[in-house]
Parts: structure tokens; sequence; C-alpha cells
């Protein structure tokens, strides 16, 4: 059974350093980002959602360990928000470490953090998945979670590209 360990300084040192080169590489590979800047920006993103650390008022971040004091499997990231006037968690990041993938181990984070999300009084849980990765969406929808909107977008050439 996985638990939610509040996350050290020192793992959110290594999350960030893991973090902003993976959220770069996501934000260019959807198109929003251009890969000359992108690093830079998710640099500054962070630092602007998080310029407290872990200290940051209304965010939680958390390491996924299958018991206290046993190997890191993963963390998970949420911050609490309003929405439609109720508060509720909004997921920023969660991850598997690669070594753990396919055990069950996200499907386990995620019950033991809807227990959170309840013993703090949150009425739901929002999340952002990217498109190009799919098996994130079929395990957030295996998971209960239904799509509340769809960006999509089609490349077109442009007139003097043929």
């Amino acid at each position: 059974m996985i638990v939610l360990v509040p996350m050290s300084e020192a793992e959110f040192a290594a999350y960030a350093a893991e973090s902003i080169p993976e959220y770069a590489r996501d934000k260019v590979r959807a198109g929003q980002w251009a890969e000359a800047n992108a690093l830079e920006l998710s640099r500054q993103g962070l630092q602007e959602m998080l310029p407290q650390g872990v200290a940051t008022p209304d965010n939680h971040l958390f390491t996924l360990r299958e018991a206290e004091g046993s190997a890191a499997v993963g963390m998970l990231w949420f911050a609490v928000q309003e929405r439609a006037g109720e508060r509720i968690a909004y997921v920023y990041d969660v991850g598997i470490h690669p070594q753990y993938q396919r055990r069950g181990y996200a499907s386990e984070a995620f019950a033991a953090f809807e227990s959170e999300a309840r013993s703090r009084g949150l009425s739901g849980i929002g999340l952002h998945v990217f498109g190009h990765n799919p098996g994130a969406r079929a395990l957030y929808e295996k998971l209960g979670y239904e799509a509340t909107n769809i960006n999509m977008f089609k490349r077109v050439s442009r007139a003097n590209e043929h």
C-alpha cells in the first residue's frame, strides 16, 4: 500500500532537477513552447508556482513510498484551489519512477491521495494530461476521472510550404 510522505528539501531539489527538463520536453512535444526557450520557461514556471519550495502555501508535495522509510517509488504534487465555489485538489505533477512502473503503484497512489483529499475536506481532484500521453489518460479514466475540457490542434502547411 502506497503512503504519501511529505517531501523533504533534498527530495524537492532532486525533483526540480528532473522535472524542469521533463516538463520542457512535454511542452515542446505538445507544440506549446519552442525548444530554444523551453528549459528557461519551465524553470521560471516552477519558481513562480513554488517560490518557497515545499513550504509554498496551499501546495503539497509528497514522496510516494510503499511504507514509511522504504524506497521512494514516485512523487505527487497538488495544490488546494477553489473551483466553482468548492475547494479541490489540483494535481500539478505525479510520477512513478521507471523501475516501479506497471506494478499498480499509480493506482495505489491515487487511492491514498483520495483519502488525503477527503481528510483535508476537499470535494474533488482535478488534473491535466498531455494528449501525447495515452497511458496516463487511460489510467485516469480507469480511476473514474472524466474529461472536462479537450484542446485540439491540427498543423497546416503555410502557403509557401509544399
